[in-house]
């Protein structure tokens, strides 16, 4: 096993590694580089469902998928394995999200204790588009100018549940109009990772989200710098996708988005997520 750093400031590829024969000292050494980079690439792997909840599982217990605008969680079946798909099969489609433009967002912040971990394997990718890229909030932290640094740090970001990245509203419901009112979980926008004990910026995703205590219309604009800040080329990993590639992410430091791709190809990734904890400052 062999890990490279991608050039820039997040990520790195490991190499040498069938991940469907990983032993302890090799998922010792995965989260030590996992910790280490923020995402890891693993091309060439060949996963079923079943392979890839079993691969995920040895980092951590595994946490429903999320609701979507394809039904609530129950009606997933609380499955550990999440479709994110374009295709449909029969008139149905076989997954979420589709094949629209996802936007920056940290997975599932809504929850009381967001996941730890993403995991993605590309079953079938389109020709182009559909790029996931990944931006580093520890880094974007540290670049913070200090007036924006001083206004964010002690406060608190409400997240909203209503809505998936790619804007539509979640089964079971309501479109929000007022941000203050908005359901969902409340967490500190600055976080101490557990296991490393670095700070990065927390603000889960840019819709809906309110900054507790302010005026609306003082967090809208101190959500638009903060976000603009984050946006920046600088901290960011876009990773052009290939059949078999194998991407996890530490969701407590990375936000993430994907690129819109044309409807008429197929893409159909699966995903897991790793039970988390209460975010803190």
């Amino acid at each position: 096993m062999e890990v490279l750093p991608k050039q820039g400031a997040v990520g790195a590829e490991v190499i040498g590694i069938d991940v469907t024969k990983s032993d302890a000292q090799t998922v010792a050494a995965i989260r030590a580089a996992w910790l280490k980079h923020g995402v890891l690439l693993f091309r060439g792997q060949n996963l079923t469902p079943e392979g890839l909840a079993a691969f995920s599982a040895q980092f951590g217990e595994l946490e429903p998928p999320p609701a979507s605008e394809g039904g609530t969680r129950e009606e997933l079946g609380n499955q550990p394995v999440w479709y994110i798909s374009n295709v449909k099969e029969n008139g149905q489609a076989i997954g979420s999200l589709g094949n629209a433009e996802a936007e920056w967002h940290t997975d599932m912040s809504y929850l009381p204790e967001p996941p730890t971990t993403s995991i993605l394997f590309a079953q079938e990718v389109p020709p182009s588009g559909g790029n996931t890229s990944f931006a580093d909030m520890e880094a974007a932290l540290d670049a913070l100018d200090d007036d924006l640094r001083k206004a964010i740090a002690h406060r608190t970001v409400h997240h909203d549940s209503s809505t998936t990245s790619v804007g539509e509203t979640r089964r079971g419901h309501d479109a929000v109009f007022d941000v203050t009112t908005a359901p969902g979980a409340s967490h500190p926008a600055l976080r101490t990772h557990p296991e490393t004990g670095r700070v990065s910026l927390y603000l889960g995703r840019r819709r809906h989200a309110w900054i507790e205590g302010m005026a609306v219309g003082e967090s809208e604009a101190l959500l638009d710098r903060l976000w603009e800040h984050c946006a920046e080329p600088t901290f960011a990993w876009e990773h052009v996708w290939r059949a078999g590639d194998l991407v996890m992410w530490d969701n407590r430091r990375m936000i993430h988005r994907r690129d819109a791709f044309d409807p008429t190809t197929r893409r159909i990734m699966l995903r897991t997520q790793l039970c988390g904890d209460r975010p803190f400052k």
